[in-house]
């Protein structure tokens, strides 16, 4: 749910590691401020029939000019309907996919002191930590995160993504020139710094597909769309840790809300369940499909589309078992552009339903509040 082009508002408050509480066993009960009282309540579907009912868009189908037409029409329903959907024949090597998941496992895992070579810092929201932290009596997500921006490459921060890759020998062999950077870059470099850059660049163009696929479905000319989630879109990447917690009913994953984002394209790294989505009132559990990519619809699509595609609010929820790893991209539309509702929708619709700004001033507004709910996109509202 974060941004490029607006890096000087990203700030989140440190906060302890949730993982090395469990670790450590320092906890049989759940510390006050991780108790959340506050939580919508809302009952947990158990029909399994609306689980099935979850829309699953085949990527090969939706790039084949035989079968494209009807998969845009489920691509469309599932995007008015639902804000999300599971996609499967991305065209991501499943043993790719084998490999960075291993890898992100095996990140989470370092010991404590690479870790804090990789934590925010003050006024900064990039690398280990949580988001949306904006006061000290807040309540918290039972989760650690790692957060970075991936593209475009000129605004990644150096202390958790290098923007340039040199091999790590040639870094040890000038370690007397690069001594102070060595000892930060070495954990990314040591693991999933190529997997990584990888695996954004197949995501970046997943999602470009997607934004194309949308302009069809909408029958608006592709270029609105093309323009503003072009070459210079924002992708960043969070990597989710949900530790498991001796009293999971007292507190939550991830705080129920919406992306602020275009799309969100989540791969399950490990096979413990806890997202869940909101359908007509209730909670939804989603069982992600094997090597399934989870796309959900953001609040600048809804903006975009002036309402026609919605947004979906969905949190995340831990055991008492198992720890559930993910790793969320989001694509964002590109720096010193405008969020707000696409003219050739708003002269169809006869009205603009939702205000609009540059992303600059979006992410300001977004930084400075709390997680919770639809409730910054309410106040896009008109």
């Amino acid at each position: 749910m974060e941004a490029n082009g607006a890096s000087k508002h990203h700030s989140s408050i440190i906060v302890p590691s949730v993982q090395e509480m469990v670790k450590e066993k320092l906890i049989k009960k759940v510390p006050q401020r991780y108790v959340r009282s506050d939580l919508d309540k809302a009952e947990i579907a158990c029909d399994s029939g609306l689980k099935a009912e979850i829309p699953v868009i085949d990527m090969s189908r939706l790039c084949s000019s035989t079968t494209m037409d009807s998969e845009i029409e489920k691509l469309d329903l599932a995007c008015k309907e639902w804000g999300f959907f599971q996609l499967v024949n991305h065209g991501v090597d499943s043993g790719f996919l084998d490999k960075f998941k291993s890898e992100i496992q095996n990140f989470f895992n370092l010991p404590m002191e690479e870790k804090k070579k990789l934590w925010q810092k003050p006024g900064d929201m990039e690398g280990f930590g949580q988001a949306f932290v904006v006061s000290e009596e807040q309540k918290l997500d039972w989760a650690d995160m790692f957060h970075l921006t991936v593209q475009p490459a000129r605004l990644r921060k150096p202390h958790v993504f290098p923007r340039y890759l040199f091999p790590l020998g040639l870094l040890q062999n000038y370690s007397y020139l690069l001594h102070k950077f060595f000892s930060v870059f070495k954990t990314m470099f040591c693991f999933f710094r190529d997997t990584l850059e990888t695996y954004s660049a197949e995501l970046k163009s997943i999602a470009k597909i997607l934004f194309a696929k949308m302009a069809v479905a909408l029958k608006i000319n592709p270029e609105e769309m093309e323009k503003l989630f072009d070459d210079d879109l924002g992708q960043i990447m969070r990597m989710n840790y949900y530790p498991p917690c001796p009293e999971p009913d007292q507190v939550i994953g991830l705080t129920p809300h919406s992306d602020s984002t275009g799309v969100t394209i989540l791969l399950q790294v490990n096979e413990v369940e806890g997202l869940q989505i909101k359908k007509n009132g209730k909670w939804v559990s989603v069982k992600p499909l094997p090597n399934a990519f989870v796309v959900n619809v953001g609040d600048m699509i809804e903006i975009l589309t002036n309402g026609t595609y919605r947004s979906i609010e969905h949190r995340g929820v831990v055991n008492s078992e198992k720890e559930r790893i993910s790793i969320g991209a989001f694509h964002n539309i590109g720096t010193g552009k405008e969020v707000g509702p696409l003219r050739s929708l708003v002269e169809r619709h006869k009205a603009s339903f939702f205000r609009s700004m540059t992303t600059d001033e979006y992410f300001k507004g977004l930084f400075s509040r709390e997680l919770g709910g639809k409730a910054y996109l309410d106040v896009m509202r008109i």
